[in-house]
């Protein structure tokens, strides 16, 4: 039975998600690949980046339910939730909170970029210890893995890869503005052991008070 500290625990992390990735989207140093398909989804169409998430988040959560058919449970649909809450909450974030925030410097942008990761780390090691809700492009790409015999890293990898070379083929299509920079390398370096760091601190205490199976 869902265990209602948990739940809000989670729901809380989940808007610390927002803000963080609303942070690394505000600091324009570029951001990760997922993030960087729908900031370039935001400059072509002009849809709030929040909302192209909360659509590529609910194809997901369609994908899943296409590939596990009756395997696909009442727990699957809490990501559509999580889908709708998260794009509301970064379009939220960034259109209203940090409208007016003018970061004029690179090193603010970093500082600002870094502190992103560092809340996006946080939370997400905090909801990988709730286990009560996937994000739906891991959800898909575990989804895949299991159906065609895949490793799940790798799947996730090439997806990965997949986004960015989408967002490349577009900027050279276009000349837009790119939103793969050296920031989106510094998350690829950081995100991991930021996480793991919170995880390995943070798992006891979770254990103590029945806040995690693991």
């Amino acid at each position: 039975m869902l265990k209602p500290k948990r739940l809000f625990l989670c729901i809380l992390m989940i808007l610390c998600i927002s803000l963080g990735a609303s942070l690394t989207i505000k600091a324009a140093i570029g951001v990760g690949a997922w993030d960087a398909l729908a900031v370039t989804g935001n400059n072509l169409l002009g849809i709030k980046v929040g909302t192209i998430q909360m659509i590529l988040n609910i194809i997901c959560v369609g994908i899943q339910f296409i590939i596990l058919k009756r395997e696909f449970r009442i727990r699957h649909m809490l990501q559509i939730g999580l889908s709708i809450l998260l794009g509301i909450t970064v379009n939220f974030i960034l259109y209203n909170l940090l409208i007016n925030v003018e970061l004029t410097t690179y090193i603010s942008r970093l500082a600002v970029f870094l502190l992103g990761n560092i809340i996006n780390g946080f939370a997400m090691a905090i909801i990988m210890m709730l286990e009560i809700v996937t994000f739906p492009l891991e959800g898909a790409c575990m989804a895949f893995a299991r159906r065609f015999d895949f490793e799940f890293h790798k799947v996730r990898q090439y997806i990965d890869i997949a986004f960015i070379a989408i967002v490349l083929i577009t900027f050279l299509i276009t000349k837009d503005t790119l939103s793969i920079r050296e920031g989106t390398v510094i998350s690829m370096l950081v995100y991991g052991p930021i996480m793991g760091f919170f995880m390995k601190r943070f798992k006891p205490f979770f254990q103590k008070h029945d806040l995690t199976d693991l």
